[in-house]
């Protein structure tokens, strides 16, 4: 079996193809990549956000991981790996990278509305996720809308 496009069998397997997200690429598909890899990075910082939380560092004496509530530490944990996951998948604009950070966005988007006793309700991270999220959805329809049928 010959391949046309002449890649061998290892670029064949590859989960992510360098020259599938050109600069020079037009369209709502390249720009929902380049939404993608914006939300990586932001996926990326808040893990270590949490991590940091977790590892106890700019902690104050009798303020670390160990000192807070089962309800904080547990949140904390969930949001530290869902988020890091989730920044990789973004970045392969993988669809199950999508999925995870949905997931990781609502569920703080749950915790931040209906459980504020675990980290406070503050608006401006409701606000941004809901922003962003809605941002994904706009970008996701118009790049489904210019695929050929």
């Amino acid at each position: 079996m010959n391949d046309p496009s002449g890649a061998g069998p290892i670029e064949q397997l590859a989960p992510v193809h360098a020259e599938d997200y050109r600069p020079d690429r037009e369209g709502w598909a390249w720009w929902l990549v380049v939404f993608l890899r914006v939300a990586a990075g932001l996926a990326m910082i808040k893990g270590l956000y949490h991590w940091s939380a977790v590892c106890g560092f700019g902690a104050r004496p009798g303020e670390g991981f160990d000192a807070q509530s089962l309800s904080w530490q547990t949140a904390t944990v969930f949001f530290a790996v869902i988020d890091l996951v989730a920044a990789v998948g973004l970045w392969l604009a993988a669809p199950w990278g999508a999925v995870v950070w949905l997931t990781g966005s609502v569920t703080m988007i749950v915790v931040q509305v209906f459980f504020p006793l675990i980290y406070g309700f503050h608006w401006i991270v409701v606000v941004g996720l809901v922003a962003m999220i809605g941002a994904y959805l706009f970008f996701a329809v118009m790049a489904a809308r210019e695929q050929p049928a």
